[in-house]
């Protein structure tokens, strides 16, 4: 996808706008541009989740379209869905399992050789538990970063501003609302170390 900061290089409240979302700050989610921006990725995600699955051409030239950055030798099963897409970021030798699901409001970094079982969420929007404060579309994210070597089982969900090191294995079902340290085993809800490998 076209970076959407020279996209709207003429709009100061874009830039002002998706400063605050991509660094952490409360922002306007409803602003007109990135609705426009988001109906955009959704048709883009529609058109590759369409796509002949034989056809790997195809499917990573539309993943490469979509993605901020994406590596050599990346696979993504359909379907898979994001909020922009331009905000992230895949290593080389990456294996997404069916119904992957990014919101990345904030950047989402995943390291090489990180495998990912099937309906695994990865979220970065953060809402306010005050309802008053979530009915204006005041919204806030925080970055999740995932290291190299890193299984993801299926249906784990990985929460806002979560690191996940390198060489980690994620039990399926887990959700992960903490920091892991590398080359470890964890599971559960919330998850927690079963071994160091």
């Amino acid at each position: 996808m076209t970076n959407p900061l020279e996209r709207f290089h003429d709009d100061v409240r874009f830039h002002d706008e998706w400063h605050k979302m991509v660094t952490g700050q409360t922002y306007d989610a409803s602003y007109p541009p990135f609705l426009t921006l988001l109906s955009e990725t959704r048709k883009a995600i529609r058109r590759f989740n369409n796509l002949d699955p034989e056809d790997t051409a195809a499917m990573q030239e539309a993943l490469q379209s979509i993605l901020g950055k994406a590596g050599s030798d990346i696979q993504i099963n359909q379907p898979f869905r994001c909020d922009y897409g331009c905000n992230i970021s895949i290593g080389n030798g990456f294996f997404a399992n069916f119904n992957l699901t990014i919101l990345d409001e904030a950047p989402v970094s995943i390291g090489d050789k990180v495998f990912i079982g099937p309906n695994v969420s990865i979220f970065t929007a953060c809402h306010s538990v005050i309802p008053e404060q979530r009915r204006d579309r005041s919204e806030w994210a925080e970055p999740v970063t995932i290291g190299n070597d890193v299984w993801i089982g299926g249906c784990a969900v990985i929460l806002p501003g979560v690191t996940i090191g390198d060489g980690v294995t994620i039990g399926a079902g887990s959700v992960v609302t903490k920091n892991i340290p590398p080359r470890v085993v964890v599971a559960g809800n919330p998850c927690r170390v079963i071994k160091k490998v």
